[in-house]
């Protein structure tokens, strides 16, 4: 599939698969194995569970994500872009994982009512117009299963450092922001928080958080 008959979205799509990865290196220090990890750590994934990764890019989260929810789980990740799914999919066969991408769009996703435990958003919000971020959380809790979560990984303001600039030419979105945008798709916020590396922060919201005890969002 080319870009020209991939499915339309009113977001920004990043076609330079080849330099993805690089970049990703670059902003990270050298430390994108850690980023991971500690991404995954906030979601909390465990063994036979189904997660969905929304704009998963060259695949690399969804993958580690994949050794997370063992051999009776499943991860399946989307992007808009059909360079970065055959980069994925180049990867993951390379791997032996058996994540799951294909091309699709954060505000129609084509999965069933309650088909996932677990829906990842990282650094995909900010590449959305504010109509079309209202429409992916809609998605995100029609996907999730009663008992589901998502999290959500994006930039904060601005720092001004040259390296970050180019990241976020495209823009940011506050954690209150995310909060608030996934309230009224009727996902509850429980725990926010810096990532602990450059400006991200994220946002780890339910879809039935009165199932819980503990309702308070916490840091």
């Amino acid at each position: 599939m080319d870009q020209e008959s991939a499915p339309r979205t009113h977001g920004l799509v990043l076609n330079w698969a080849a330099r993805y990865d690089l970049l990703a290196w670059l902003l990270t220090h050298g430390r994108e194995q850690e980023l991971r990890e500690r991404i995954l750590s906030f979601a909390g994934l465990t063994n036979g569970e189904a997660v969905l990764d929304i704009g998963c890019g060259t695949g690399t989260l969804a993958i580690a994500a994949t050794r997370h929810v063992g051999p009776s789980g499943s991860v399946t990740g989307i992007d808009a872009s059909p360079a970065m799914v055959a980069r994925a999919t180049r990867k993951a066969t390379k791997a032996r994982a058996g994540t799951l991408f294909q091309v699709a769009v954060a505000e129609n996703l084509p999965f069933p009512d309650g088909r996932f435990d677990v829906v990842l958003s990282t650094l995909m919000l900010h590449h959305l117009p504010r109509s079309t971020r209202q429409q992916c959380a809609k998605e995100i809790k029609r996907v999730l299963k009663t008992t589901g979560r998502v999290l959500a990984v994006d930039f904060g303001r601005a720092k001004q450092r040259a390296l970050l600039a180019h990241f976020h030419r495209h823009g940011h979105v506050e954690v209150k922001d995310i909060v608030a945008l996934f309230d009224q798709a009727g996902l509850t916020a429980v725990r926010t928080g810096s990532v602990g590396m450059n400006n991200l922060n994220f946002v780890l919201a339910e879809a039935s958080p009165h199932q819980r005890g503990d309702q308070s969002v916490r840091a």
